[in-house]
């Protein structure tokens, strides 16, 4: 497959504004690129899909990019298949998945990715790039016709990813532990990628990017962690 993915943890950085930590690395993946085409369905409420654009398109904008949102388009396929890159957003990743089977809009994008149409994606939207969803931090507050993802890539993310406070009182499972219950009954590799990470996959090669690193957890082997900078294009 001919794979030109962008998946970042998180939007908005501790401090900063929103993408302005992973601005540095949205320019060197775009390279010439002029439109995006965004996918705002993973707000559940509280913003209107407009007004989720209207934030993506201005700071797309100083970035020196044009983007439109997907649910303007008359025909949304068309719209994804001309524009430059597709763009998905964080928010609820169940009713994001849902949102995209009702729309029909897999097929396109998975064809569309194939082809080499560069993807970015931020928490929700670096999830539905996985095998499934079914690793997500997300209440179900919606139900998808399938956990089934995009499939870009053969494994999937915890975004926002926590690693454990051995100074909290705090008595619930960690992120590791219920990855590890994920890891009973299914066979696919997770990264834990914490905010201020993400992953740039150009077709079978991957690199971790960002400030603060990943977690790797696989069915019946240790965690192992990951700096920024490390190869892990044998997960692809």
């Amino acid at each position: 497959m001919t794979r030109n993915l962008l998946l970042i943890s998180n939007s908005t950085l501790h401090g900063s504004g929103y993408l302005d930590h992973c601005e540095a690395n949205i320019h060197e993946f775009f390279d010439d690129i002029k439109t995006v085409i965004f996918i705002p369905f993973a707000r559940p409420g509280g913003i209107s899909h407009d007004g989720y654009t209207k934030i993506a398109r201005e700071r797309f904008a100083k970035m020196g990019y044009e983007l439109s949102g997907v649910h303007k388009a008359s025909d949304m396929k068309a719209a994804i298949r001309n524009a430059d890159v597709i763009f998905i957003g964080g928010g609820n990743t169940f009713v994001l998945l849902t949102n995209l089977y009702e729309s029909d809009l897999m097929d396109t994008i998975r064809k569309e990715v194939a082809k080499g149409k560069p993807y970015i994606g931020t928490s929700a939207g670096s999830n539905v790039a996985c095998e499934s969803i079914m690793t997500t931090n997300d209440m179900p507050i919606m139900y998808p016709p399938s956990f089934d993802a995009l499939q870009l890539v053969p494994f999937n993310l915890n975004p926002h990813y926590l690693d454990p406070d051995h100074n909290s009182k705090h008595m619930g499972e960690t992120r590791e532990t219920r990855i590890k219950e994920f890891h009973v009954f299914n066979d696919i590799p997770v990264v834990g990628l914490r905010e201020g990470a993400l992953l740039h996959i150009t077709g079978d090669n991957m690199i971790l990017k960002g400030t603060t690193g990943a977690r790797l957890m696989r069915h019946g082997r240790e965690a192992e962690e990951y700096k920024p900078g490390a190869d892990l294009s044998f997960l692809v």
